[in-house]
């Protein structure tokens, strides 16, 4: 606790393991068990449970709670598992984190990951680096999300669903169904394009931009994803850029099915 401020109100249990320069604000309160890193600013009301691990540098807003236990009926409060927030992690106010059903589990959220006010991440998620949850957005349990993937306010995602790199979810989106990477996505499952504008801001290369536009054409004027997908990876010469590689390895494997280009939407792919 070097250099910590911690406020007189806030409850800080005896057990609790807190680094260096954190700060506490009044009313917050941080259970028996609960890990905090260095450099963590917990706001006022903020409830830290004795199952979170937050790395470096994480931000809990006002009335935020890590590490809840998840909302499964069939759940076994005895068992130990967790929430692990991993470095420079930001959650807005009212943001929910549960932690996993199954002992010695965890919810994870990656490095640089951005939540804002009222998101909800359900038991056993796992979020990639530099994900966004706009306000409001819902995450069923299961769910995996990858790195740089945005989703709009109010966006609701099924459990077990899993969203590729890259991909962008309109808000107020139903997601009931695996979204492959660098996509955009709207209403319910509905593709209406690639996300070349993120894509362009991440620094992908125009002409790994350019392979995986000829692959998702390819992919969606087509009905078996999974045989199209193996059938363009298979080539000489086949694909070669990470991107492309990724983009088409997510169509081998998932048990949800694939979301669909809107047939009222041709698919964007210019610029």
């Amino acid at each position: 606790m070097k250099n910590s401020q911690i406020h007189p109100t806030a409850l800080i249990e005896e057990g609790v393991s807190i680094g260096a320069q954190v700060t506490v604000d009044a009313y917050a309160i941080i259970e028996n068990g609960a890990k905090v890193g260095d450099g963590c600013h917990i706001h006022s009301h903020a409830v830290i449970k004795k199952y979170a691990v937050l790395g470096r540098g994480v931000e809990v807003g006002h009335f935020a709670v890590v590490g809840g236990d998840p909302q499964h009926l069939g759940f076994d409060r005895s068992i130990s598992s967790s929430v692990v927030l991993e470095d420079d992690v930001r959650l807005g106010e009212g943001v929910t984190l549960h932690r996993s059903i199954e002992k010695g589990g965890e919810t994870r959220v990656g490095k640089n990951c951005f939540l804002m006010g009222y998101s909800h991440v359900a038991h056993d998620c796992s979020l990639g680096e530099r994900v966004v949850l706009a306000n409001g957005a819902l995450l069923g349990g299961h769910v995996s999300v990858a790195r740089d993937v945005f989703l709009g306010g109010g966006a609701a995602v099924h459990q077990f669903v899993r969203i590729g790199q890259g991909a962008m979810i309109g808000g107020l989106s139903e997601i009931s169904l695996d979204i492959p990477p660098q996509v955009l996505v709207s209403g319910r499952n509905l593709i209406s394009g690639l996300n070349l504008i993120g894509m362009k801001r991440r620094k992908i290369p125009p002409s790994a931009v350019s392979e995986v536009k000829n692959c998702f054409l390819e992919l969606m004027q087509n009905g078996n994803l999974k045989k199209i997908a193996k059938e363009i990876l298979n080539r000489k010469p086949s694909p070669s850029g990470d991107v492309t590689l990724d983009f088409l390895n997510f169509f081998l494997t998932g048990k949800r099915g694939f979301a669909r280009l809107s047939k009222k939407k041709s698919p964007q792919v210019d610029g």
